[in-house]
C-alpha cells in the first residue's frame, strides 16, 4: 500500500467508482487496454483474486495469461529474477500471489514492467483498495469513521487496511493479542500517514472495548495458508476474538461487518453475523472486480481517453 501516495489511492478509488458505474450502465467491456497483456502468477490457490483479476483484464480489453507456479520453470527451481526478466519482455504487467513477500520484491527488482501484489504474507493491497471502495459506497466517506479489525493483527489484510485507512484519514483500531500485534514497520509508516491526514491508530487487546462506537468491524481467518504448523497455537490466542452478534451490539447501530473471505464460520465470525443484516461481505467481494480494473488502468495509463 505504501508504494502509493494518499492522492494515488484516492484517484484509484475514484476511477473504480467510475468504472463500476459504466459497468452497470451496460459497458461491460471497455477495450481501453486493448493490445495489452498481463501475466497472473499464482503460487497460492485463489478464488476471488483469480476470477476478479482475470475478468478485470478481459473487461478492459487485455489478454490475461494465468499461470500457476508449477506450470512455469519456477516450479523446477528457476530463480525468480530469471522468470521476471523473461516474463517482463513478453507482457505489460505481472501480478503475483505468493507465500513470501520477498518473492514479490525480487520480481519487482528485476521486472521491466509493473508488478502487482495479488497477496503475500505481509500485505494484500488489492483487497484493501476494494474495501475502501466498499466503505465509501456504504458510509459516504472516510474522515471520522472508526474501522476496527478484530483478530490477527499481523495478518496481511490487517497490514494493508492499517495503511489504507490512515492514508484516507480514517481512524483504525486493531484488537489483537499482544503476540500478534502488527509489524512495527507497518505501524511506523501508518503513523506517518496519520500525521498528515489526522487519522488515529490504536492497537489494544480487548475486542469488547475496541468495537465501541465502531462504524466498521472487520475480521479475517485466524490461520492463513502456510501457517498450518502453528494453527492450534493461533486458535488458542484468538479464541476470545470471534465476531458475534453480541460484539456487534457494542458498536454503532448502523455498524457494518466486513470479511475478505473465505470465512471459517464458528472461528473468527459466527454464521449469524456473516449472514446477518450488518454484513456487506458480498458487496465487498464484488468490488474486487471494479477496484482491480482501476488498478490495472491506473498503472498502465493508456494514451487513449
Amino acid at each position: 500500500m505504501a508504494d502509493l501516495t494518499p492522492w494515488d489511492l484516492s484517484r484509484i478509488i475514484e476511477l473504480a467508482q467510475h468504472l463500476k458505474r459504466r459497468y452497470y450502465s451496460g459497458e461491460r467491456v471497455l477495450n481501453v487496454l486493448r493490445g495489452y497483456s498481463v501475466a497472473l502468477l499464482f503460487e497460492k490457490p485463489s478464488t476471488r483474486t483469480r476470477v476478479s483479476m482475470e475478468l478485470a483484464a478481459i473487461q478492459l480489453g487485455m489478454h490475461p495469461i494465468v499461470l500457476t507456479w508449477s506450470e512455469t520453470q519456477l516450479g523446477r527451481g528457476e530463480p525468480i529474477k530469471d522468470t521476471a526478466r523473461v516474463l517482463s519482455r513478453y507482457v505489460d504487467l505481472i501480478a503475483a500471489r505468493v507465500y513470501r513477500h520477498e518473492s514479490l520484491l525480487e520480481f519487482a527488482r528485476y521486472s521491466l514492467v509493473p508488478v502487482v501484489n495479488m497477496l503475500s504474507d505481509k500485505e494484500h493491497p488489492l483487497q484493501a483498495i476494494a474495501d475502501m471502495l466498499t466503505i465509501l459506497e456504504v458510509k459516504g466517506g472516510f474522515k471520522g469513521l472508526k474501522l476496527v479489525f478484530v483478530g490477527d493483527g499481523r495478518n496481511n489484510v490487517a497490514h494493508s487496511l492499517i495503511l489504507a485507512a490512515t492514508m484516507l484519514g480514517m481512524n483504525m483500531v486493531v484488537a489483537t493479542p499482544p503476540q500478534l500485534a502488527p509489524e512495527k514497520s507497518v505501524l511506523d509508516k501508518a503513523y506517518e500517514f496519520a500525521d498528515a491526514t489526522g487519522a488515529r491508530i490504536e492497537v489494544i487487546d480487548d475486542p469488547q472495548k475496541a468495537v465501541e462506537d465502531a462504524d466498521v468491524i472487520y475480521t479475517d481467518v485466524w490461520v492463513s495458508m502456510g501457517e498450518e504448523e502453528i494453527a492450534e497455537k493461533k486458535r488458542q490466542l484468538l479464541k476470545d476474538y470471534t465476531v458475534t452478534t453480541e460484539l456487534l451490539a457494542k458498536a454503532k447501530h448502523d455498524v457494518v461487518f466486513m470479511h475478505c473471505l473465505p470465512a471459517h464460520r464458528g472461528e473468527e465470525v459466527t454464521d449469524e453475523v456473516i449472514e446477518g443484516p450488518h454484513s456487506i461481505v458480498w458487496l465487498q467481494a464484488e468490488n474486487r472486480l471494479h477496484a482491480q480494473k482501476a488498478v490495472l488502468l491506473w498503472l498502465l495509463q493508456p494514451r487513449t481517453p
